[in-house]
């Protein structure tokens, strides 16, 4: 697909990888027979080939639109037509690089986008406004805000860790004040086998949030104040129990090209499963049937498949296949709260096929996956590492 690049545009290098990468689709249009939202619309503009041609238009014209915006607002960023590809498009860069180039412009973001933006990765911040909605809950109009402000803010557990300690463990923004159980479960699974392991009073926001949303320079800023802060030396390794953290931070290479230490950084990263992978665990949960939803920064962006279901089954569970399984779940980060009639129609898809085969306890690896999934569903929704003791 040939690009005539706007006068205006030429000189930058984000651009001409843009137009690169752009220049791979061949228009077969295999991506639109695995993409979400073109699979609920059929609209051909809310798939990935008809994403491109808008991205197209913008760098020939140095010129946003509402259909562009309208259509890159409703992706989900899945990555689900990548592997679909023959062409080996990275459609995920496309759409990260065409954000980053709309909400550049002047008033081109909408207010609820700042206001997330603003809130989400500061977790003091978070958990004040949390608290407050709770209070107000009843009253809030938007269904989609009643089901994100359902759970009750817990206590923070006290992880303190070893200052020699080798593994780092990263407790993330939303995970931290909702779901802190989790990485409190981790730290006793690794203390039981005797592995010491560090937390980073420093951590910050991973920054994946900010590049969903175009906030380039400030995702950068995050990123560079994590490389720098941590130190991570080169026998280190970090484990991420959110795969859509692990997705941004395994990365930081390509977004802090000329940073030091950033591809060191990048290369200690590890998600939870590639770790836990050798070792053996008993059963934590009386459940039996269990139903592994892989969220798509897992499946997709990390390209891991396989190994919560080898660990979860090697403990003893009996971990069921499901229907349309490489599906997105319709959280994506914020774009349950931003875009809620596609969010909830993608969600009642995958609680359909969940239904099917009536699992006893439903566990993923993400925690937005985990808490938009939960409000829906009749059993149990947990992170997959609570299943192991």
């Amino acid at each position: 697909m040939r690009t005539m690049i706007a006068p205006t545009l030429k000189n930058e290098d984000a651009v001409q990888e843009l137009v690169t990468e752009i220049s791979k689709c061949v228009h077969c249009g295999f991506c639109n027979s695995v993409c979400p939202t073109y699979q609920l619309t059929g609209n051909e503009l809310q798939g990935p080939r008809g994403r491109i041609y808008l991205v197209k238009g913008m760098l020939e014209r140095d010129d946003t639109n509402e259909a562009l915006e309208d259509s890159l607002s409703k992706c989900l960023t899945c990555r689900a037509c990548e592997p679909s590809c023959p062409s080996g498009v990275q459609y995920g860069k496309i759409a990260e690089e065409a954000r980053f180039l709309i909400y550049n412009r002047p008033s081109r973001r909408p207010f609820l986008q700042r206001l997330l933006l603003k809130v989400i990765p500061d977790i003091v911040k978070f958990k004040r406004l949390y608290r407050i909605g709770r209070w107000f809950r009843p009253l809030v109009p938007s269904k989609s805000f009643r089901e994100a402000l359902s759970r009750k803010l817990p206590s923070p557990p006290t992880i303190t860790g070893m200052k020699e300690g080798k593994v780092v463990l990263l407790q993330g923004c939303v995970q931290q004040a909702l779901t802190p159980e989790v990485v409190l479960h981790l730290a006793e699974l690794l203390e039981t086998r005797e592995i010491p392991f560090r937390v980073m009073s420093q951590e910050r926001c991973c920054g994946s949030l900010n590049l969903h949303l175009g906030e380039k320079e400030v995702a950068q800023h995050e990123m560079t104040t994590n490389v720098t802060q941590m130190r991570i030396e080169s026998d280190e390794i970090i484990l991420s129990t959110a795969s859509g953290c692990g997705v941004t931070l395994k990365e930081y290479d390509r977004y802090l090209p000329h940073l030091e230490h950033a591809s060191s950084f990048a290369e200690a990263v590890l998600d939870i499963s590639e770790y836990l992978v050798q070792f053996e665990f008993k059963k934590a949960h009386e459940a039996e049937r269990v139903v592994f939803h892989s969220p798509c920064t897992l499946q997709h962006g990390q390209k891991i498949s396989g190994i919560v279901e080898t660990i979860l089954t090697r403990t003893g569970y009996e971990v069921l296949p499901y229907r349309d399984s490489g599906r997105c779940c319709g959280s994506a980060g914020t774009y349950s709260l931003l875009q809620p009639k596609q969010a909830t129609a993608l969600r009642d898809k995958k609680i359909a096929a969940l239904a099917d085969v009536a699992p006893d306890v439903v566990v993923s690896a993400n925690v937005g996956c985990q808490l938009f999934l939960e409000p829906a569903l009749d059993v149990p929704v947990l992170h997959w590492i609570e299943l192991l003791g």
